[in-house]
C-alpha cells in the first residue's frame, strides 16, 4: 500500500439495526456527497444494542449497494468475520464489490465475537483463541485468491484487520494487513499502537506502511478526543453511529482535522 497519507481521513460507520433501508441508503448517499473520506457498515446478523429482535439488514448485500450508490468515499466492513465465508469467497466477495464501486474498497476482517451471530446462524462459535488461529490461516488464502482472481482489485483494495489483541491479532496486521482498526480512549490506543510497531520491527517491516484507523462513537466525549488520538498515530477516526444518522458531528471534525 505504501506510506500512508499525512492528512487525517474522517469516515463514519453506520449501524444497520434499528432502521429502514431506505434511511440507511440516504445516509451513505448524504456522507459521500458531503465529501466523507470513507463510509462503513458492520458484518452481523442481529442489532449489538437496543431491542434485540429489531430491525436489520445484512452487511455484505449493503456494501454492494453502497459501492453502486456512491461515487467517490472508500467503503469496507468494519470489519467482517472471518468465520461466516470461506476465504476465498470472501475474496471474490470483495473484489467484486469493488470493481463495483471502482477501486474504493477496503477488505477489512477479523476473528469474530459475537456469539449470537454464530449460534442462531450455524457456525461454530469454539474459543478466541481457534477463531484467532483460523484468521492467520485465511489471511494468506485471501491475499493468494485476490492475486489469482481475474480480473484482479479495481483498485488498491487494502486489507484492514480489526481487533486490539496484542499476542496474535497485531502480530498478524504487521504480517499481512495494510490497515488496522482499534478503539479509544487515546492512552489506550497508543499503547496498541507502539505494540503494532514492535511487532512490525520484530518481522523486519516499516511501520509506516500501516494506515492507523480508530472508531469512536459520536458523543461528544468521544469526538473529543481526536486531536490526541492524531497526535496517537491516528490517520483515520471513524465515527460510529446508529439511526437517525446525524452527519453534521463528523462533518464538524472533518473540517477541524482538515
Amino acid at each position: 500500500m505504501g506510506n500512508v497519507q499525512a492528512m487525517t481521513l474522517v469516515g463514519v460507520q453506520l449501524h444497520p439495526q434499528h432502521c429502514s433501508m431506505d434511511e440507511l441508503r440516504s445516509a451513505w448517499k448524504a456522507a459521500d456527497s458531503a465529501g466523507l473520506d470513507s463510509i462503513w457498515t458492520w458484518d452481523h446478523f442481529f442489532p449489538l444494542y437496543g431491542e434485540p429482535d429489531g430491525d436489520h439488514f445484512e452487511g455484505w448485500s449493503l456494501l454492494a449497494a453502497m459501492a453502486a450508490d456512491t461515487e467517490q468515499a472508500k467503503l469496507g466492513l468494519l470489519v467482517s468475520c472471518n468465520s461466516y465465508r470461506n476465504p476465498e469467497m470472501a475474496a471474490d466477495m470483495t473484489r467484486t464489490i469493488d470493481h463495483i464501486s471502482g477501486g474504493r474498497v477496503y477488505f477489512g476482517i477479523g476473528s469474530g465475537w459475537f456469539e449470537r451471530d454464530y449460534t442462531e446462524y450455524g457456525f461454530d462459535f469454539g474459543t478466541a483463541g481457534g477463531r484467532l488461529t483460523d484468521l492467520a490461516e485465511a489471511l494468506p488464502r485471501i491475499r493468494t485468491r485476490l492475486d489469482s482472481l481475474k480480473p484482479g482489485p479495481a483498485g488498491d483494495l487494502p486489507i484492514l484487520i480489526g481487533g486490539g489483541g496484542e499476542k496474535r491479532t497485531l502480530k498478524y496486521t504487521a504480517q499481512f494487513a495494510d490497515a488496522h482498526n482499534t478503539f479509544g480512549p487515546p492512552d489506550v490506543f497508543a499503547h496498541k499502537m507502539s505494540v503494532l510497531d514492535a511487532w512490525c520491527e520484530e518481522i523486519g517491516r516499516d511501520p509506516r506502511e500501516i494506515e492507523r484507523t480508530v472508531a469512536i462513537d459520536s458523543s461528544k466525549e468521544q469526538l473529543a478526543w481526536a486531536d490526541d488520538l492524531v497526535a496517537a498515530g491516528a490517520t483515520h477516526i471513524i465515527v460510529m453511529m446508529g439511526a437517525p444518522f446525524d452527519l453534521d458531528p463528523v462533518l464538524a471534525l472533518q473540517a477541524r482535522l482538515a
